[in-house]
C-alpha cells in the first residue's frame, strides 16, 4: 500500500479519535440504532430535515465501536449534510468503502456500513416503511 492509504488510514484514525457531529440533536425528525453484533459496535443516528422532508439539514450520531464504524459513522455525517433522503436511499457499500478510501476485509464491511444502514432504516421508519420497533443488525 501507497503513500495515498497511509492518508487515509490517518483519515479514519481522526475520524475515530475527533468524530464529527457526535452528540444529539434537540428535536430530530428521525432517530434509529443499529448494531453490529459479530464486533460489538452500536451506532444511533438522529437526522433533521427541511421543512419540505426531503433534505438533511443536521445528522448526528452516538455510540461505540471499532475504529472503523465510528470512522464511518463520523465521515458519514459530514457526507449526509445537504443530500436528499433519496440520495441516502441509494447510498451502497461501495460508496461507504469508496468514502473510507481502504480496502475493508469481508468480516470489517459489516463494520463500515452500519451508520449508514442505520440512517437508512431510520428513514423508511420515518416514512412508514420500516417498523419502529425494529432494530438495525449488520449480521445475517
Amino acid at each position: 500500500m501507497g503513500l495515498g492509504s497511509d492518508m487515509y488510514r490517518q483519515q479514519i484514525l481522526d475520524h475515530y479519535k475527533n468524530p464529527r457531529n457526535y452528540g444529539e440533536l434537540e428535536d430530530p425528525d428521525f432517530t434509529h440504532v443499529g448494531e453490529n453484533p459479530s464486533c460489538g459496535d452500536t451506532i444511533r443516528m438522529e437526522v433533521d430535515l427541511d421543512d419540505a422532508g426531503e433534505t438533511i439539514e443536521a445528522v448526528r450520531f452516538t455510540g461505540d465501536g471499532c475504529a472503523i464504524s465510528m470512522a464511518s459513522a463520523s465521515m458519514l455525517s459530514e457526507r449526509l449534510h445537504g443530500m436528499s433522503v433519496d440520495e441516502l436511499d441509494a447510498l451502497d457499500t461501495d460508496d461507504v468503502t469508496e468514502m473510507l478510501g481502504v480496502d475493508i476485509s469481508p468480516m470489517r464491511v459489516k463494520c463500515a456500513v452500519l451508520g449508514r444502514q442505520v440512517a437508512q432504516d431510520g428513514s423508511k421508519i420515518h416514512r412508514g416503511e420500516l417498523d419502529p420497533d425494529d432494530r438495525t443488525i449488520t449480521e445475517e
